[in-house]
């Protein structure tokens, strides 16, 4: 069992699970079609569930178990996730003699607890998805879940009327520590822009630096979409002053956004200006103009073509080396930077989630990472006992 990309005529791209003999898993491609097609998911979402899905039927296959029904054996499937080696998991069967999951005080785990959550995400989905179309017993739901009802709430909790609402708990849950994920430093974003040797390079770190786009917005931008006027009415927009519109569209790059909700962002005059640069350096190139896509290939890979995801993660990574950042500085935290920035220069909540392109003010949390001055004044802001009462005797 493993996961694989499939191509169709239309360009357009999803994973599906295929077995020993390279057959497609009918069940697992009906999903996982579902996902990107039906739901209008992206291609790196049936990537994420298609792996999870091909650990669930390798350990089913590997432990004789039908997977239709092996739910209810769920907590071995964790522990064969947490301690179980690369070459028992692995696509290729384990050697004879060497099939054995060892666990015990003094066991390494060999996956974390956020993997093997994830893992599981992807397994309740997929087995949901096989209830609905009657693939599996609905009798699944109740080794998947905890099934209970609206009054079992407190009556505060109930809300109006004597409907009954069926809840879903899972059943089966890892413990996973809720870290705060880091920021990228101001002093490391100008290292980054240091080491451009690009114009391209400096435009691309000022986006999701100065912007906060995810890497895969960033990719996708089309030249149609960075409105860098005083006025852009004659484009038919009505938003004042220099944007840039994050628009989710079926891209050949594979660039992906997120949101499927439209959304613009305000852009200051670093990007403004750093796009002016890379667009008279994009013009210096005899294949500079032969893509409506925003940011291209300059002298590596295909020549003209898009840049992928992946091609933006890989150049941060160049520059934080070249520019001598001691720790390893991904796009993603150029993003937190930029809502931390938000934050610390007065933002609030609901600014920074229409910035981020987040639907829920709870998902913006965790990018603020406020700074140490702000901490501190808080405190300060906080009247003294000395002042208020007088002097202590």
């Amino acid at each position: 069992m493993k996961a694989f990309p499939v191509k169709l005529p239309s360009g357009d791209v999803y994973w599906t699970v295929l077995d020993g003999q390279l057959a497609i898993v009918a069940e697992a491609d009906d999903f996982l079609r579902h996902v990107r097609f039906g739901r209008a998911q992206a291609e790196l979402t049936t990537k994420t569930y298609a792996g999870s899905i091909a650990l669930y039927l390798r350990w089913c296959q590997r432990t004789g178990r039908d997977w239709r029904s092996a739910a209810v054996d769920l907590s071995l499937f964790i522990t064969w996730l947490r301690y179980a080696s690369a070459e028992l998991t692995g696509v290729e069967p384990p050697t004879g003699g060497t099939a054995m999951v060892l666990t015990g005080p003094g066991m390494k785990p060999q996956r974390g607890g956020a993997r093997i959550e994830n893992v599981l995400v992807g397994v309740r989905t997929f087995m949901r998805h096989a209830v609905n179309t009657g693939s599996v017993p609905s009798a699944v739901l109740s080794q998947l879940y905890e099934l209970a009802d609206t009054r079992d709430l407190p009556l505060e909790a109930q809300g109006e009327g004597d409907r009954m609402a069926y809840r879903l708990r899972a059943q089966h849950r890892v413990s996973v520590p809720r870290a705060r994920r880091d920021r990228a430093a101001d002093e490391e974003v100008l290292a980054l822009l240091r080491a451009c040797r690009l114009a391209r390079d400096r435009f691309i770190v000022l986006l999701l630096a100065r912007a906060g786009l995810r890497r895969g917005e960033a990719a996708g931008l089309r030249r149609e979409d960075m409105h860098f006027m005083p006025d852009s009415s004659a484009l038919g927009c009505q938003v004042r002053g220099s944007h840039v519109h994050v628009v989710r569209r079926a891209n050949a790059n594979g660039a992906w956004a997120k949101s499927v909700r439209e959304r613009w962002i305000p852009a200051d005059w670093l990007v403004v200006q750093a796009h002016d640069q890379y667009v008279l350096e994009r013009l210096s190139f005899p294949h500079g103009e032969h893509s409506d896509f925003a940011l291209i290939n300059l002298l590596r890979g295909h020549l003209g073509a898009p840049m992928s995801p992946d091609g933006v993660t890989e150049l941060i990574e160049r520059l934080g080396q070249r520019g001598g950042v001691d720790r390893a500085v991904t796009a993603h935290m150029l993003r937190h930077g930029f809502a931390s920035n938000v934050g610390d220069s007065g933002g609030t909540v609901d600014e920074i989630a229409q910035l981020l392109g987040h639907s829920q003010l709870s998902s913006s949390e965790p990018y603020l990472h406020p700074a140490q001055h702000r901490i501190r004044e808080a405190v300060e802001r906080v009247p003294s006992p000395v002042d208020t009462w007088g002097a202590l005797r």
